[in-house]
């Protein structure tokens, strides 16, 4: 079986160099080539996973090396893949959802003249992320993880032609390149101290080293997730990337990208278990992050930004449960593994929403929705449900057991942390109901709102056939569309249940990640309680808001607050003052030293050596007599300085 674990990744990869190379000739089954491959290779994982159950949960890991990718004196890099039940779980929520997401596609982008080079993208997109998690070393990792950034890049730009495209492709791979050096980094440190980047002997090697060079490595892995995963200070890019299609969004929150620094922190455990104040800083990055995101989210019209912010949040959930050691990196990843369903569900209905609006993104233009797409209505409602944690849908059980986890923490920090966590549930309880009221139910506002002018163009102009700027005709999605999002829906629904009840996941995991029993200072009940408490107070608000009161069709200037959240809570400005103007003036003092002191001692220098030169050859000057003085006056003062010291 450890032969078939190379062909997860061969699948999709071969996907993509036949799709990109093939050249026309393929346009007519472009998107079945690539749909078949990522299918395969998740028929693969589901090989795999059934012989690894057939297991002792010790003996579940699987190993195949395929050649030495460097092999000189004191270095070895291999290409090699472990395949253990951490990267296995990762392994079927790629090529499963994204399977899903690939099969939407062929009906989204029907009519869009380069379908064939999208779906090599999405395969792409596929096998850099199988191989990022199936690498049984850092550096191979560090591959799929800038393949990752590099599909990121083209999907988020496939509708190049728009020039805010273009620019939010830019963004996202500049942000992740800052992240990336700190990946290269930590790297770097594990070779120089450690001697390797393979994961077993790096992990093996952390109970011997000090904790001051566990938390310089764990710190470097933490700014990498962070631009990974869209965390603060390095989430900017994640609103802007909605400019891609809405499958590429979908695959961007809920399967690939912005999981992989969880991942990595994860899978690093041992490195943050020996070094306290890398962990502290795991979780106050993920704290801050979900409070962020969720209050971008609550002032965001634009339904995939207001996804985009609450995908933020939900990667705050995560990252806070990671930077608590053995007792969340379980439900780290099992929250990871609800919000794939989900959020892939949720962008996937926002896609359907805006394939029947004539690819209008604005919920301010639409109200009354359910009557016309009921599939998009009740799939998109049991996610909707799910992400906010209503009682029994997955989302309740991953997301309580994080908040749980927080409390147990401990001490002060726990109280701040649980405190944090519950507000952010009722934030998103507050912002997801927003986003459902908005679009499904109310007055049928798209009947009157403002037709665009030509000179504005359409959000996603190949995904619709009947016109940028007709006035919208909201009808359901075909069948390739609602098929995916069935199936999503079934997993908002069931995935948490499965595994929550009976500690399951935790039993899978464990053996990997490893799990430690908190002791929260309250009742578990109490957590859940107050969990579901949270939970109505933020949906009772904002129908009281939303359901209760019209919506106008523009929006209000909104409070302070309000106005800063619509912009992002001036993350771009805070970018542009500090990083952009501060990285001009940087340079404008570079170029000054460099030009008065460096220039200026390398050209003194050179001057003052061509004016001694030009003084001594005027002593050259070719005449007889002029040598014969010199000559004569030379021996003058070695005639006196003989006399003088004969006299002393």
């Amino acid at each position: 079986m450890e032969n078939l674990i190379a062909l997860l990744v061969a699948a999709p990869l071969l996907g993509a160099a036949v799709l990109l190379c093939g050249g026309r000739r393929l346009d007519a089954v472009g998107h079945w080539i690539g749909t078949v491959l990522a299918a395969a290779s998740f028929v693969i994982g589901a090989i795999l996973f059934a012989d690894m159950l057939g297991k002792g949960a010790e003996e579940r890991e699987m190993t195949q090396h395929l050649f030495s990718w460097v092999p000189v004196e004191g270095f070895q890099a291999d290409v090699a893949f472990q395949l253990d039940q951490l990267s296995m779980t990762f392994v079927l929520l790629i090529s499963g959802v994204g399977s899903l997401i690939h099969v939407y596609s062929i009906g989204y982008m029907e009519h869009d003249e380069r379908r064939r080079r999208f779906f090599g993208y999405l395969n792409l997109f596929l096998a850099a992320m199988l191989l990022l998690v199936l690498a049984d070393n850092y550096l191979l990792l560090y591959v799929g993880w800038e393949g990752v950034g590099l599909a990121s890049y083209l999907l988020i730009g496939f509708w190049q032609h728009k020039p805010s495209a273009a620019t939010a492709a830019k963004k996202a791979f500049l942000v992740n390149r800052v992240g990336d050096m700190g990946l290269s980094i930590a790297i770097m440190l594990m070779f120089a101290w450690f001697g390797t980047f393979a994961f077993g002997p790096v992990l093996e090697a952390t109970g011997e080293t000090s904790e001051g060079k566990l938390t310089a490595i764990g710190l470097m892995l933490l700014l990498a997730a962070c631009g990974k995963s869209a965390q603060v200070p390095l989430q900017s890019w994640l609103g802007d990337a909605m400019e891609g299609p809405t499958p590429v969004s979908a695959l961007i929150h809920a399967a690939t990208m912005v999981t992989a620094g969880v991942y990595l922190i994860v899978r690093s455990g041992a490195i943050f278990n020996g070094a306290p104040d890398a962990q502290l800083a795991v979780t106050v990055v993920g704290a801050v992050t979900l409070l962020f995101g969720a209050i971008v989210g609550c002032a965001k019209d634009d339904i995939k930004k207001a996804l985009a912010g609450s995908t933020m949040s939900q990667i705050g959930y995560m990252i806070l449960a990671a930077g608590l050691g053995p007792i969340g990196y379980v439900f780290a990843i099992m929250h990871l593994v609800t919000h794939g369903f989900f959020k892939a569900g949720l962008f996937l209905g926002a896609g359907s929403v805006m394939h029947g609006m004539n690819d209008e993104v604005d919920m301010r233009k639409y109200g009354g929705l359910r009557k016309y797409m009921p599939v998009t209505f009740v799939t998109f409602g049991l996610g909707y449900l799910a992400i906010i944690g209503f009682p029994g849908l997955s989302g309740f059980f991953s997301k309580d057991k994080i908040i749980e986890a927080a409390f147990a923490k401990g001490g002060t920090e726990g109280w701040i942390l649980g405190g944090v966590a519950l507000l952010g549930a009722a934030i998103t309880a507050y912002y997801m109901t927003r986003v459902m009221l908005m679009t499904f139910f109310g007055e049928e506002r798209w009947r009157h709102a403002p037709t665009p002018s030509p000179a504005e163009p359409s959000v996603e102009p190949a995904a619709e056939t009947h016109g940028e700027h007709a006035e919208p005709h909201p009808h359901e999605s075909p069948s390739s569309m609602t098929i995916p999002m069935i199936v999503l829906a079934f997993g908002s629904v069931f995935a948490g249940a499965f595994f929550g009840i009976g500690d399951r996941f935790i039993h899978w995991l464990e053996p990997v990640t490893d799990h430690a029993h908190g002791h929260p200072p309250v009742s578990a009940l109490t957590v859940t309680l107050s969990t579901v408490a949270v939970m109505v107070i933020g949906v009772g608000v904002a129908y009281a808001q939303y359901g209760r009161r019209p919506v106008p069709v523009a929006a209000p200037r909104g409070s302070l607050l309000t106005r800063a959240a619509r912009r992002d809570l001036l993350q771009d400005d805070f970018n542009h003052v500090v990083l952009v103007r501060g990285g001009e003036h940087l340079t404008r003092s570079l170029v000054y030293v460099d030009h008065t002191l460096v220039d200026g001692v390398v050209n003194g220098t050179a001057a003052s050596m061509g004016g001694l030169s030009g003084r001594l050859r005027r002593l050259q000057n070719g005449f007889a007599r002029s040598y014969a003085v010199s000559m004569f006056g030379g021996a003058a003062v070695l005639i006196a300085a003989t006399l003088l010291m004969r006299a002393v």
